[in-house]
C-alpha cells in the first residue's frame, strides 16, 4: 500500500520524550544550549519539563522525564532546532557538559551535527537553510 499526500500525516512525529536521571541538571543543560525555558510540570505524578513551542496544539514537541537513557549510541536521536548559528549552539552544548560527535553536516534543508547530552542521549543540533 502506498501513501499518497492526501493520506499522509501532517507530521511523522507527534511527541518525543528524553529520559534523564537528573531532571534539574537536564533542564539547566537544555535551557542553556537551546536558549529556552523548559516548562516544569507534574502530570499524573510524573515530573517532566516540556520544550516550549509557539503553537502547542499544532506543533510537535516533547519533554524531559526522569528515567534511564539508552546506552550511548543505542537510542534514538532527536534533532532539536538551534536558536542561532549551529556553531554557537555547539559551543554552548560543550560548555554545558555535552559532547559534539560530528562536524556539521549539510543536507538540502539545513545543517546539523550529532551530539550527546550529559547523560548520553543522542541529540542533533539543527539549523534550517537560510535561517542562520
Amino acid at each position: 500500500m502506498s501513501a499518497s499526500t492526501s493520506t499522509a500525516p501532517r507530521n511523522s512525529v507527534v511527541w518525543f520524550e528524553i529520559p534523564v536521571p537528573d531532571l534539574d541538571k537536564a533542564v539547566a543543560f537544555y535551557n542553556e544550549v537551546l536558549q529556552v525555558q523548559l516548562i516544569r510540570e507534574n502530570m499524573d505524578g510524573m515530573d517532566m519539563a516540556r520544550f516550549p513551542v509557539a503553537d502547542e496544539m499544532n506543533t510537535p514537541s516533547g519533554h524531559l522525564s526522569v528515567g534511564t537513557p539508552a546506552p550511548a549510541g543505542q537510542g534514538s536521536v532527536i534533532h532539536l532546532l538551534c536558536p542561532d548559528a549551529l556553531e554557537d549552539s555547539m559551543e554552548r552544548l560543550v560548555k554545558a557538559g555535552g559532547k559534539v560527535l560530528s562536524d556539521p553536516i549539510s543536507i538540502p534543508f539545513g545543517r546539523f551535527t550529532y551530539c550527546q547530552d550529559p547523560f548520553g542521549n543522542g541529540i542533533g543540533l539543527y539549523v534550517e537553510t537560510g535561517k542562520r
